[in-house]
């Protein structure tokens, strides 16, 4: 039964009643004429978005970048179901985002949280440069809708310097539409195998000094595995106002209904004989995540001779009921504020631009852990309340040393506590606190080779607190858990030539007291610190059309494209005192994803895609269980009807192959041990989008 009406968003109206409302204060500041009605210019052009970049103005501002960073546009991943942000990350290297079930999966970015077997932590999310994760780094990114956004960038590592964030794995940052790049009315409704059905729409529009945007989605799966079904209803949108050429301020909404039942892991036999079975335990307690959140913000943008200065705030309201082992009952309250700018002048006749700012973030977490009794909440067990405070102070200087070669020095500030208050009355006190402090310095040189491609490297230091998932109070190794640091060494070169584009990294990290699964004793294993690892790879991207007019000659030909995406993933312990020289769980060495297109002037394409493992990972830090090397094949095609109409149907694991698709870890595992995600199989989806 369909509990979640959706009503469509009317941006355009929305943006003229705003304005009318701004009119009265634009009077009476005398001006002559009290609302501009024709678009706002800059530099000639139809006027983006102070706060908001467009996807063009976003590649120029990432590139700057003296690391590996990726911008994604819309582009590469509206053709598709859309089902998880697999979709939107899968032809980005050095990120591994396999699916677990309905919309989670396991995202890693350069070997990133790969002891968390549950929720994420090791990378900061953001939407619209409003942090996702709650205060202590943990996330749930089920509340993200991918069908939502414009594009979105990847920051890996301490490239993330620009949001502050600190962590091995960096930040990725969804972006939204605003009124001055949507359609004014938009809607979509894709089918698939499983039962998946989405229907989205979303409106926008401006007049000049005011525009605004909203999307809303519902999706509903039964899913491919028994107890995997789930839906969701998720909603966003923004307002701007342009107060002068100079100065504009947007404010955001977001909202998220999520209910998702878990089928769980697996053992190895169960998920490569009989893969849509769910695990005994989750369907006897009927395992679920349940998500209900609020989220607003605001960003203002000011334009000064020579500087740009952003200022911003966010508050967010989660609710989540986790019916697993125990019944979980977690209400979060986030909060932050930051300030940001950006100086460009020249100094001496050589470019300089300067980069300061300022985060503080903060929240607190009202947990109860109840008996769980088939779904249902039984007695209390424990209850507290967690909360955690960052500061983060960061500046960045990039120098031209000459015209195309800058360098570039960084530094970041961090302190970060973590308290929990004990709040059952029992004989165990589960109080705590701790406090954490970085400072993370980063230097880096950026060659512009040529106008369309680039050389570059950095030397940079991270630094991440723990969650309170890796915290326990009452347990001396883990009350006393320290911080995961990485110092990482970057080369790496971007950019086109002719109908060639390339990205490419190689790196090298050494870690100190990373985060996984040890002995604690008495057959006790949990997250705590490891002494020495290292994470090494290569990232290495491509699109090449490298055949044209092959039916159709001219200006506007037919061509075959092949779009790639390589991950050398080598993680391992560094002459561990248990674990030696093993290699880390949880991520292949090798990921490969890769799609031949055909493209066609009248506005069809269509063409085969792979997915390769091309050999098994290890699940545990003993390396004795390993998963199961894998190759899928899948074929996409798409047509556009006319600029405003198009549909696309997508063909997913052609030949049924049952596979793991990710899996747990843990300190030692045997044939037995049941932390294997079986991927889905044979499946078909199909996608109407039209606009107005």
């Amino acid at each position: 039964m369909n509990r979640y009406p959706i009503h469509s968003p009317l941006g355009a109206l929305f943006a003229t009643a705003l304005t009318a409302a701004a009119m009265p204060a634009a009077a009476a500041e005398g001006t002559a004429t009290p609302v501009e009605l024709n678009p706002v210019t800059i530099t000639g052009t139809a006027a983006p978005s102070l706060t908001v970049p467009g996807t063009d103005d976003a590649r120029r501002l990432i590139e700057r970048t003296p690391g590996g960073v990726e911008l994604v546009p819309d582009t590469a991943w509206k053709d598709t179901a859309s089902g998880t942000l697999k979709d939107i990350l899968d032809f980005t290297p050095g990120v591994f985002v396999q699916p677990k079930w309905g919309e989670d999966s396991r995202l890693s970015i350069r070997g990133s949280g790969l002891s968390r077997n549950f929720h994420m932590r090791g990378i900061q999310l953001y939407q619209d440069g409003v942090p996702v994760n709650s205060a202590d780094g943990s996330t749930d990114f089920q509340e993200l809708d991918p069908t939502a956004f414009r594009y979105t960038e990847v920051y890996k590592g301490a490239n993330a310097l620009r949001y502050g964030a600190n962590t091995l794995g960096g930040a990725i940052n969804f972006v939204t539409p605003t009124g001055y790049d949507a359609d004014l009315a938009q809607g979509r409704l894709d089918l698939g195998s499983f039962g998946f059905r989405r229907g989205q729409v979303s409106s926008g529009g401006n007049n000049g000094v005011v525009d605004a945007f909203a999307t809303a989605s519902w999706l509903r799966q039964d899913g491919y595995r028994d107890h995997s079904g789930g839906h969701s209803v998720r909603a966003s949108g923004n307002v701007g106002w342009r107060i002068n050429p100079s100065l504009e301020t947007r404010f955001y909404m977001g909202y998220a209904d999520i209910q998702q039942d878990i089928p769980g892991s697996v053992t190895k036999t169960a998920a490569l004989t009989d893969p849509k079975t769910a695990a005994a335990a989750n369907l006897t307690r009927d395992y679920q995540r349940n998500i209900d959140s609020w989220r607003v913000a605001n960003k203002t943008t000011l334009q000064l001779d020579t500087a740009t200065l952003e200022l911003g705030g966010y508050a967010v309201n989660k609710h989540l009921i986790h019916p697993i082992f125990q019944y979980l009952d977690y209400t979060y309250h986030d909060f932050g504020a930051y300030g940001r700018i950006v100086d460009e002048r020249e100094i001496a006749g050589h470019g300089n631009r300067l980069t300061a700012g300022l985060t503080i973030s903060g929240g607190w977490v009202d947990n109860t852990q109840s008996t769980n009794n088939a779904g249902n909440k039984g007695g209390l067990l424990s209850a507290s309340s967690d909360r955690s405070v960052n500061y983060a102070a960061y500046v960045e200087n990039a120098y031209d040393l000459r015209p195309g070669l800058a360098l570039i020095g960084g530094l970041q500030f961090l302190h970060a506590t973590r308290k929990r208050n004990d709040r059952f009355d029992n004989a165990t006190d589960t109080s705590g606190e701790n406090d954490y402090t970085f400072v993370n310095p980063k230097v880096g040189l950026l060659w512009q080779a040529a106008p369309d491609w680039q050389v570059f490297g950095n030397l940079s230091q991270s630094g991440e607190a723990p969650t309170f998932g890796e915290l326990n109070f009452t347990n001396a190794a883990l009350s006393d858990t320290e911080a995961q640091t990485a110092t990482t060494l970057e080369i790496g070169t971007r950019g086109k030539v002719r109908d060639l584009t390339w990205d490419l990294a190689v790196y090298r990290a050494h870690l100190r007291k990373e985060f996984q699964y040890f002995d604690l004793g008495g057959g006790n294993y949990s997250v705590t610190n490891a002494d020495k690892t290292i994470h090494q790879g290569i990232e290495a991207g491509i699109g090449w059309a490298f055949a044209r007019n092959l039916l159709e000659s001219g200006d506007k030909g037919d061509s075959l494209s092949l779009d790639a995406a390589y991950t050398y993933s080598d993680f391992k312990f560094d002459d561990d005192a248990t674990w030696g020289d093993n290699d880390l769980p949880g991520a292949p060495k090798h990921f490969i994803r890769a799609a031949l297109t055909y493209h066609h002037p009248l506005g069809f394409h269509a063409g085969p895609n792979i997915e390769w493992v091309p050999e098994a990972y290890f699940v545990d830090n003993a390396n004795s269980v390993a998963t199961k090397s894998y190759v899928l094949f899948g074929f996409r095609a798409g047509y556009e009807v006319s600029k405003d109409v198009s549909m696309f149907v997508d063909l997913r694991n052609l030949a049924n192959t049952k596979y793991i698709a990710s899996s747990s870890v843990a300190a030692t595992a045997t044939d037995s041990s049941a932390l294997f995600e079986p991927g889905t199989g044979r499946s078909v989806f199909v996608g109407l989008r039209a606009a107005w």
